[in-house]
This record gives C-alpha cells, sequence and structure tokens, in this order.
C-alpha cells in the first residue's frame, strides 16, 4: 500500500495471511501473524500451550510476571507465625501489615492503566516488577513492627502488574477470545497467591535443615520471590510486545497509532459509570480473594490446630484453583456471550459472585477441619470464576481509555481488600470466622449493581438494547470530530465490527462470528 496506508477489511472476509504496516521510516512492510487474527490483527484463536508470537507469547510473559508478583506479595503470610515471634508482631500488627500489603496497589493500579494507555503494557509493567523488587528483599532485614509493614506496603505494588495483563490480553486477543484470554492470564497469575503458600514453607524447610536458625532461615527464603520477580521484569522488556503489529513508540512513531492525551483518557473512563460499577464489584471476588490469601493460612493454623506445613496447604489450595477457576470464568463469559451477548456475560457475572458470597458465608460458620476445606474449595472456585466473567465485561466499556478502566476495575479490587480488612480482620473486634461470614454478605450486597450496567447497543441484565444503538456509535461517542478527521478513531472502529456478536445471536442472525478473518500461516512469524 502506498504513504503506510492499512489495509482494513470488513468482518467476516478473509484476507491474506500477511497484513500490512509501517516500519519506523513510514515505508510498508509485512506482518506475518502464526495465528489467525481478525481485520484488527487480533488474534481469534487461543492456544493455550503455544508460545506463537506476539499474541501467545504476551500471554505468557505477562501471566508469569504477575504470578511472580503475586508470589513476592503474598510470601509474609505463611511463615507469620515465625515472624510473629521474631519480631514481637502483635495482631493490630499483622492486621495493618495485610492491609498495607493490599492498599498501595489501589493507586498503583491506576496509574498503571494510564500508562499502559499512554506508553503500552510491556514497559509499564515491567519498570513497575524492576521498581519494586527492592522492597522484597529489604524483607529480610528487618526488625520492627514498622519495617514489616513498609516492606509489605511496597511489596504490594507490584499487585498493579495486573491492570498491565488485562490491557495486554485486550490487545492481543479479538472481541469473541477476550474473555477466555483475560481469565487464563489472571487466574494462572493469581496462583502466585496460592503458590506462595507452598514456596516459602518449602523453602524455609530447605534452609533451615542446612543450618540455619528458624529465625534466620525465614529471612533468606525472601530471596527467592524477589529472584523470580527481577527475572520476570527482564523476560518482558527482552521478549515482550505492546501490540500485534509492535510497540507502542514504534507505532506512534510511524503514525500507526495516535499518542493520546492523558486528559482526554482520563476523562472517558471517570465518566463512563459502567467503570465505576465494576471497580465496586471486583473488590468483592478480587479483594475477597487477596484478603483470603492474607488470613486463611493463620486462620486454619489457630482455629484448626494445624501445623505450620498443612496449614499452608490447605491455604495454597484456595489460591491454586485459579489454575481452573478464573479462566472458567473468561471461558464461560465468552460461551455466554456466543449465546446471549453482553446481556449473558452479565447473568453469569451476577450468578457466580453471589454464589460465591452464599459459599463465603457457610465458610465462616464450619466448625469442622474437613467441611470448612471442601466449602472454601468451593468458595474459591465461585468467587475466582466471577474475576474472570468481570474482565469478559471490562474490555467493551471503553476502547480510548481502556487501561484506566482497567485500572480503576483493578484498583477496586483492592479497596474492597482494604475495606473488608479494616472493618473484620483488623485487632480482636471480630472472630475470624465471623469476620468470613460478615465478608460474605458485603459480597451479597456488592453484586447487586451489576444490574445497573447497561450498553445501549446490547441492554443489561433487565433491559432490551435501545432502538437504533450501535457499537460504533458507542465507541465513536469518545473521540471528536476533529480527532475523527485524523483518523484516530479507527481502531475503535474495527473493534465495534468485531464485537457484532455482543448483542446476542438474535442480533446477527444467529450466526458466530468467532470464525478467524486471517487463515493460519504455517511459516514462522516474524513480528
Amino acid at each position: 500500500m502506498e504513504g503506510g496506508e492499512k489495509i482494513s477489511y470488513p468482518l467476516g472476509i478473509e484476507q491474506p495471511a500477511t497484513a500490512a504496516s509501517t516500519d519506523a521510516d513510514g515505508m510498508a512492510t509485512e506482518t506475518h501473524f502464526k495465528m489467525p487474527v481478525d481485520s484488527d490483527h487480533k488474534a481469534t484463536e487461543f492456544w493455550l500451550f503455544s508460545f506463537a508470537k506476539p499474541h501467545m507469547r504476551a500471554f505468557h510473559l505477562s501471566w508469569f510476571s504477575f504470578f511472580c508478583c503475586f508470589v513476592s506479595t503474598f510470601a509474609a503470610p505463611p511463615l507469620l507465625p515465625l515472624i510473629r515471634d521474631n519480631l514481637g508482631l502483635t495482631a493490630t500488627d499483622i492486621g495493618n501489615a495485610g492491609i498495607a500489603s493490599v492498599s498501595g496497589a489501589v493507586f498503583a493500579r491506576l496509574a498503571m492503566g494510564t500508562a499502559c494507555d499512554l506508553v503500552g503494557p510491556r514497559l509499564a509493567s515491567a519498570t513497575l516488577t524492576l521498581v519494586t523488587t527492592p522492597a522484597i528483599y529489604y524483607t529480610s532485614v528487618i526488625r520492627s513492627a514498622n519495617g514489616f509493614l513498609l516492606a509489605r506496603f511496597f511489596t504490594g505494588f507490584s499487585l498493579a502488574s495486573f491492570v498491565s495483563t488485562q490491557f495486554w490480553m485486550s490487545s492481543m486477543f479479538s472481541p469473541p477470545k477476550v474473555g477466555i484470554a483475560n481469565g487464563f492470564a489472571g487466574g494462572w497469575g493469581n496462583l502466585g497467591g496460592g503458590a506462595t503458600q507452598l514456596i516459602m514453607p518449602l523453602v524455609y524447610d530447605l534452609i533451615h535443615k542446612n543450618g540455619s536458625t528458624n529465625f534466620t532461615a525465614w529471612r533468606i527464603a525472601f530471596f527467592i520471590p524477589g529472584f523470580m520477580q527481577t527475572v520476570s521484569a527482564i523476560l518482558l522488556l527482552a521478549l515482550g510486545q505492546d501490540m500485534p503489529d509492535g510497540n507502542f513508540r514504534k507505532l506512534q512513531k510511524a503514525g500507526d497509532k495516535p499518542k493520546d492525551s492523558f486528559a482526554k483518557v482520563f476523562y472517558h473512563a471517570v465518566t463512563n459509570y459502567r467503570g465505576w460499577i465494576t471497580a465496586l464489584t471486583y473488590g468483592y471476588c478480587f479483594g475477597v480473594e487477596l484478603t483470603i490469601d492474607n488470613i486463611i493460612a493463620q486462620y486454619f493454623y489457630d482455629r484448626f490446630s494445624v501445623n505450620l506445613r498443612t496449614a499452608g496447604i490447605i491455604a495454597a489450595s484456595f489460591g491454586l484453583a485459579n489454575i481452573i477457576s478464573r479462566p472458567g470464568g473468561g471461558l464461560l463469559s465468552d460461551w455466554l456471550s456466543d449465546r446471549f451477548g453482553m446481556r449473558g456475560r452479565l447473568w453469569g457475572l451476577w450468578v457466580m459472585q453471589t454464589l460465591g458470597g452464599i459459599f463465603c458465608i457457610l465458610l465462616g460458620k464450619m466448625g469442622t477441619l474437613s467441611s470448612a476445606i471442601v466449602v472454601m474449595i468451593l468458595f474459591s472456585l465461585f468467587v475466582q470464576a466471577a474475576c474472570g466473567l468481570t474482565f469478559g465485561v471490562v474490555p467493551f466499556i471503553s476502547r480510548r481509555s481502556l487501561g484506566l478502566i482497567s485500572g480503576m476495575t483493578g484498583g477496586g479490587g483492592n479497596v474492597g481488600a482494604v475495606v473488608t480488612q479494616v472493618i473484620f480482620f483488623k485487632g480482636s473486634k471480630y472472630l475470624t470466622e465471623d469476620g468470613i461470614t460478615y465478608m460474605g454478605i458485603m459480597i451479597l450486597c456488592c453484586t447487586l449493581p451489576i444490574i445497573l450496567i447497561h450498553f445501549p447497543q446490547w441492554g443489561s441484565m433487565l433491559l432490551p438494547p435501545k432502538s437504533g444503538a450501535t457499537a460504533e456509535d458507542y465507541y465513536l461517542a469518545e473521540w471528536s470530530e476533529h480527532e475523527r478527521a485524523k483518523n484516530y478513531h479507527i481502531s475503535s472502529i474495527r473493534f465495534a465490527d468485531n464485537s457484532m456478536r455482543e448483542g446476542g445471536r438474535s442480533q446477527h442472525g444467529g450466526l458466530s462470528h468467532s470464525k478467524h478473518t486471517v487463515p493460519v500461516d504455517a511459516s514462522p512469524s516474524r513480528v
């Protein structure tokens, strides 16, 4: 094509396996994709065990980085009995540190969302991961309750990498597959919360058996999560790519991606009420998950008198359920969308999160070890599936402010964790089992606003779409006439076309549009 002009194809019409793009000098180049892609070069299939670049490579880099950040943030809870005795921590100290570990990420996630919109997920995620790494190593030398609180506070900033993970997947995968991509990336990253319950006691035991004292061994153990996080950041920088067609800087320099302004990105995010509702509801699925990661090992250790390793294994089962639960939520969201459109995604989210709240209430009522474990696993499956279902909806709220909307929602998760821990798990006002029950009641209440989410072009849980409304009109409203004249809105138009099935089968003639628009290129990819 002349002058670096982009190729655009209508939905459902096949195009060559090579697509036009421009290099840094504005010259036309060919981009080869090993995976089938749509008109926006987003993958229309999800190959879980493939490393095909750029789509699946971005997937594996993003979930592994988030996994390492989760391991680091929750490395302390499984060793709390030792840390508590070594530093002389009180119940209030432990509660404050738990709150600190998730509170810092509230603002970090908002900042991460904005950074993704402006500079891309690769650089934003790698920078955050490297900046927070020193706090992990600092944990090895703390001597007081204040030092413990500060270490957990600054380490917790790394959880903002979740936002870049979801932004990245939403940039790499087509609307019909965005739910499963976000579900697997977030779910496998969240596995770190369960894996650390196994990793840290195991590392501690190995160090202790090699001659270190109890109070020295737990300190040395913190070098492992610090090292993991450092390696993940280097991999992001070396192997990652922001978008299917290249990194943000390259695309902006070539004129293929407009350089947006913070003010406009911010405006379109904070004025979209749907983002505020998902922030609230996410506070009581992911926020509850963060709370459980902080309290569950100590809860089983204290209430059921199990040893440290057993408490860690039980606690790990909660986080490790993410291997199927959150991806299952994303898969369910896409399946419901294929049959019922956006209304199906919303109904699925409400049902799964409500069931999670019911099992949370029951968990606090269980008086035997075996029943508590069974209910905890059921609770984990539903509440984590709700997380996956949430990010089956978030990518459709805004295209221009996708990063900041993701940050608002992710930050809402941390706010929910902070509020819950302050109310129910700080100090000794409530028994832990009572706090868990009350937390379940809050889940039920804070899930109800999902009913209010309405897309004019697709409808809501209870209301049909507005007559004559289209996805194109919805996304074009984020761009001014002047910006449209410069073609800044083109990616939004493509997304609207590829989102056709969100209206349900009744709106697109009962046909599934999940089929790819670009055939598979069997040759090695070069991007």
